[in-house]
C-alpha cells in the first residue's frame, strides 16, 4: 500500500479528516524550507504538498506567486527539491509528500527521469496543475511505473459528463479546486461543498481533498465535514511573507499548522 493510501486509510479508521499544508520549496530559502517541512508532521500535517516553483504559475494568486519568486531567487532547482524530500525521508518514512507544480520544469528535467528520481527520493504523488486530461499519458505511465500517484484536479466548472474522463487513471486522492479562479483570492462555502463533493463521490471512491478556498481553521473544519482532507496553502505562504527575516518564522508557521490541525481534528466531533 502506498503512503498516501495508508494515510487516508488511517484517517478513515480514526473517523476524521486530514490536513494537507502547502509550501513552496525553498521559500524563503533552503534551510528554512527544510525546517518547515521537517516540523510539519509533528505540528499536525497528515500529508504535505511541496510546491515546485515556476516562472509562469498561471493558477497561483499573488501570495503563492510571491512565494515562488522568493524560492526562485533563492536558486531552487528541481534536483534541489528532490534533495529536500530525500533529507526529509531520513527522519520520516510515513508522511506522504506530494509535489505540486507545472509541467514545464518536469518536461525540462525529462518526464521519465523525473519520475524515477522522485520515487527514489521518497515522493509519493504529483499534482500537475496544467496537465491536460487528453495528454495525461505523457506523465501517468512513468509515474505509475515508479509507484507515484498522479492526483487530478476537479473544478466547479467540471461538468458531470466530463468528470469520469478527468478522473480516469487518477490515483491517491482527488484535489477539488473549490473556487473558480486563482489561489488565495476567495473562500469556499459549506453549501457549495455540500453539493460538489457528493457529485464527485458518485464517480470515484478515491478520497477527496478540498483546496484553493481554505485559509482558516474554521474553513478547514468545514471542508473535512464533507470531504476527506483540507489543503491550506496561501495562508501559510502569507505567514512566511509576513515574517521574513524574523528568527521565529519557523515557529510561527508551525503554530499556524497546529491551529489548522486542531480545527480539522475537531471538525466532526463538533459537527
Amino acid at each position: 500500500m502506498s503512503r498516501i493510501a495508508a494515510r487516508f486509510a488511517a484517517l478513515k479508521r480514526e473517523g476524521r479528516g486530514g490536513l494537507i499544508p502547502f509550501i513552496e520549496a525553498y521559500d524563503p530559502d533552503a534551510a528554512t524550507s527544510l525546517a518547515l517541512l521537517r516540523g510539519m508532521p509533528e505540528a499536525g500535517a497528515d500529508l504535505i504538498e511541496l510546491g515546485i516553483p515556476f516562472t509562469d504559475p498561471m493558477a497561483d494568486g499573488p501570495i503563492v506567486q510571491a512565494a515562488g519568486k522568493r524560492a526562485l531567487s533563492a536558486g531552487v532547482r528541481v534536483d534541489h527539491i528532490l534533495g529536500m524530500v530525500r533529507e526529509f525521508r531520513r527522519e520520516d518514512d510515513s508522511t506522504p509528500i506530494i509535489l505540486m507544480g507545472y509541467l514545464n520544469p518536469v518536461l525540462s528535467y525529462g518526464t521519465e527521469r523525473f519520475c524515477a528520481d522522485a520515487a527514489e527520493a521518497g515522493v509519493d504523488g504529483l499534482i500537475m496543475v496544467d496537465l491536460p486530461t487528453e495528454e495525461a499519458d505523457m506523465l501517468i505511465p512513468h509515474a505509475a511505473a515508479n509507484g507515484i500517484d498522479v492526483v487530478r484536479l476537479v473544478a466547479p466548472t467540471t461538468d458531470t459528463k466530463r468528470l469520469p474522463l478527468v478522473l480516469e487513471n487518477s490515483s491517491g486522492f482527488i484535489y477539488y479546486v473549490s473556487i473558480t479562479g486563482i489561489t488565495g483570492t476567495r473562500s469556499t462555502t459549506a453549501e457549495h461543498l455540500g453539493e460538489a463533493i457528493p457529485r464527485i463521490r458518485r464517480v470515484s471512491d478515491l478520497p477527496i481533498a478540498v483546496g484553493f478556498g481554505v485559509r482558516s481553521p474554521a474553513q478547514a473544519a468545514e471542508a473535512v465535514r464533507v470531504a476527506d482532507a483540507a489543503v491550506v496553502g496561501s495562508a501559510l505562504c502569507s505567514t512566511i511573507a509576513a515574517n521574513l527575516g524574523k528568527p521565529d518564522l519557523v515557529q510561527r508557521l508551525l503554530e499556524q499548522v497546529r491551529q489548522l490541525a486542531d480545527g480539522v481534528r475537531g471538525a466532526r466531533v463538533h459537527a
